[in-house]
């Protein structure tokens, strides 16, 4: 784990080397004044040594000011280390996230993973810079320290020094109580994120519902989680944090208490007793270090272990001898093909259906039967648990994604247009357009009119998940976005459920225009919208129940026909 951190020092080792010099000469610059005073009340004093005096003195300050700007620099460019490696472990944790597959999603909230890409890797951060400095910083002093002060006097030395590793032996004991709790609050911090994320995304709908108390309830049971997994974090703290301080206390008890000793039993002089108790008072400081180095090791590695549960996550499979069809223009055929989520939820069973180049073929059935996952095994957002979909006779298995899904375009129910403007959304389908591209889609989608009657035009902000537009205009966004990526393939899946018939009918128009001559996959509850299909499939949790057009399947007088004629009876 340690190994796999330090890598990211890599990149910037230049100045994380400088950093530690800079933090190096920084603890040297206060062993100095220590000695400088033994050598006072020693020598210059008795001695009446002004100019050597006056000449330390000015040594002092010019050495302080030094340490000034080695300071600024530890905090400045320490930081900047820090935040550095933030940023590359961010790029790595959400490029990696953007290779996962849709089953990683289902399993994990969005807000969950946010705080995994924020607090977490903030966390970690602190950890890059401050712990190695912390660290080495308090070694220095310590090691350099005890050189100078065996010089004067090594068995006192010893006395004061063995109690350290006493304070060391009890940071350790308390790391693994510290790591469980500070693992708990992540997760908690993780959880009251996702909830929050996800009651602010349906503000609309608990205000449509006036539930806004039973939102707050719902928050406020997970904030008290959240307080009990902090308060966990805090007890074991509290416990490290007073345990530290009367050994910080103790020590410079133990160092008056030998020191005096030993300059009573003549060992030691008034200076070496002064130079004693100085070097014992700058301990303070390294100790603090240490203590804020555990708690920091604890935060940051628990952070770090939750982002390595993620980089550590399989991103979707790539075919290890990638092959692509002659043409997406090509039949796509269900061989034996069957799906299911976990052991306990079967959703197809045994598909065997080819649909031929060109044609359009609509799914209906009762909900839970497996129409929108039929639609999403072909561009491999899934892969069949047995069987194979295949594309120009080739398994999807072995396409490369990137040529698989360029090749197909989606419009779904549930439109999601990222905020910006109406072009950003739009040229989402073809990142390179031109202006005249995006104009011509839209055009197509017969949105253009729509869009220059506003005021800013295809300048317009959209709002968040394009909160400022209809749902008819969002549908048309959506529906320029894949006429300007113009695939060969097309899946509408439940593409106008949400709108009204005067709407359904004006883009039932658009999605005709957007099929022609494309492989088209139609999803729909409204069975009004499928009869011109050229083949109807009716799925069960059973399979195909059913197919063929729909005038066949009004004179077989089977589940569709009774889908049918329940719709238009209560019309």
């Amino acid at each position: 784990m340690l190994r796999r951190f330090a890598r990211y020092y890599k990149p910037h080792r230049v100045l994380f080397t400088l950093d530690l010099l800079a933090a190096f000469f920084m603890a040297a610059c206060d062993l100095f004044y220590p000695m400088l005073t033994r050598t006072v009340i020693n020598d210059y004093v008795p001695g009446r040594k002004l100019q050597l005096f006056v000449g330390w003195a000015a040594a002092m300050l010019v050495i302080y000011l030094i340490k000034t700007l080695l300071t600024y620099f530890t905090i400045y460019w320490g930081h900047m280390v820090g935040v550095k490696i933030q940023a590359d472990m961010r790029r790595d944790l959400f490029r990696h996230m953007e290779t996962l597959p849709f089953s990683f999603f289902d399993e994990n909230k969005t807000g969950a993973l946010m705080s995994r890409v924020v607090n977490d890797t903030f966390e970690i951060a602190e950890l890059a810079h401050h712990g190695p400095e912390d660290l080495f910083i308090s070694l220095v002093t310590f090691f350099l320290s005890f050189i100078l002060l065996a010089r004067i006097d090594l068995a006192l030395t010893l006395i004061i020094f063995f109690f350290v590793p006493l304070l060391v032996l009890f940071a350790v004991r308390l790391r693994r109580l510290m790591l469980k709790a500070f693992a708990r609050s992540r997760e908690e911090t993780g959880h009251i994120n996702a909830e929050i994320e996800n009651s602010l995304s349906g503000i609309r709908v608990a205000k449509a519902f006036d539930n806004a108390g039973y939102e707050g309830e719902k928050f406020e049971g997970r904030n008290r989680a959240y307080v009990s997994a902090r308060q966990g974090v805090y007890r074991v703290m509290a416990i490290f944090n007073s345990g530290m301080q009367l050994g910080i206390d103790l020590l410079p008890l133990l160092a008056l208490v030998a020191s005096g000793l030993f300059v009573f039993w003549g060992r030691i002089d008034i200076g070496d007793f002064a130079a004693f108790l100085l070097y014992i008072s700058m301990f303070t400081n390294p100790i603090r270090r240490l203590n804020q180095f555990v708690e920091m090791f604890q935060d940051g590695m628990s952070g770090f272990e939750r982002f390595c549960q993620v980089m550590d996550t399989p991103s979707e499979q790539e075919p290890a001898h990638p092959r692509t069809p002659e043409s997406f223009s090509s039949d796509i055929t269900f061989e034996g093909v069957s799906f299911r989520y976990d052991e306990n939820k079967t959703v197809l069973e045994n598909i065997d259906t080819v649909i031929p180049r060109g044609e359009t073929v609509a799914l209906v059935g009762p909900s839970g039967g497996g129409k929108t996952t039929f639609c999403h095994l072909i561009p491999r957002f899934y892969t069949p648990t047995r069987g194979a979909v295949r594309i120009g006779g080739i398994d999807v298995r072995d396409i490369p994604a990137s040529s698989l899904r360029r090749s197909i375009g989606i419009v779904q129910q549930d439109v999601f247009l990222f905020t910006g403007t109406i072009r950003e959304n739009i040229a989402y389908g073809k990142l390179d357009a031109t202006e005249e591209e995006i104009v011509a889609a839209a055009k197509e989608a017969e949105l253009h009119d729509t869009i220059m009657a506003m005021p800013d035009g295809y300048d317009t902000d959209i709002g968040e998940r394009g909160v400022k537009l209809s749902g008819g205009q969002k549908q048309r966004i959506a529906i320029a976005r894949v006429f300007l990526k113009n695939p060969p393939i097309l899946i509408l899946d439940e593409a106008t459920s949400a709108l009204d018939t005067v709407t359904e009918q004006a883009i039932q128009k658009s999605f005709d225009q957007l099929s022609r001559g494309r492989t088209t996959l139609v999803v729909a509850h409204r069975l009004s919208t499928v009869r011109n299909a050229d083949r109807i499939l009716v799925l069960t949790e059973d399979g195909i129940a059913e197919s063929g057009p729909h005038a066949q399947l009004l004179k077989e007088n089977g589940l569709y026909a009774a889908l049918y004629n329940t719709q238009f009876s209560m019309n």
